[in-house]
């Protein structure tokens, strides 16, 4: 079954869970890095605070994924958002320490990184407490491109910004709405 596409409300509950929890600000920008900019977990997990930001400590608002950090072998440019910017801002104003080497997402035990896998069970976790079945950590990157085809974004830009090879891999992201359907006739 593929991963689901989240409503606005059910995301507001998951960030009102996140917002409860341990680790809020830890927590948020994880999932705001899979809903805003449509990352992968194993990109999260490999973003270092220097992915995020400039040698003045601004947030850039470009994320560089080097081949190593994607699930596809290929590097990619991450195009972030000014809604995300101001997240990732809040979210490094948070951190004791900005050193752009240390991984962004950090362990509770350690400042260690998480592994990919890690982070999906945090995202499980998260899912199950907001009581949103069937989300996994794919639903993030489900949800924006979902989205943004919704809002008339060409299928060969989702591709883009979804890093994949196949654009047959995009359209298997995209939830159709019967609003959806309605709009584009009423397009005519």
């Amino acid at each position: 079954m593929p991963a689901k596409t989240l409503s606005t409300k059910e995301l507001n509950r998951v960030l009102a869970v996140v917002a409860d929890g341990r680790h809020a600000a830890r927590n948020r920008i994880a999932v705001l890095l899979s809903f805003y900019a449509g990352l992968r977990c194993c990109e999260i997990a490999s973003l270092k605070v220097g992915s995020v930001i400039d040698v003045l400590g601004n947030v850039k608002d470009e994320i560089r994924l080097t081949r190593h950090m994607t699930k596809g072998n290929r590097s990619r440019v991450i195009i972030v958002s000014a809604r995300l910017q101001k997240e990732l801002a809040a979210y490094v104003g948070t951190l004791s320490d900005v050193s752009p080497d240390l991984p962004l997402i950090r362990s509770q035990k350690s400042s260690r990184a998480f592994s990919a896998n890690s982070l999906v069970q945090v995202f499980g976790r998260i899912y199950s407490t907001a009581a949103v079945a069937n989300a996994s950590s794919h639903s993030g990157k489900r949800t924006f491109i979902t989205r943004l085809a919704a809002r008339g974004v060409s299928a060969r830009v989702l591709q883009q910004l979804a890093g994949h090879a196949s654009l047959n891999t995009t359209q298997r992201y995209i939830d159709i709405s019967p609003k959806m359907i309605r709009n584009a006739v009423e397009l005519f």
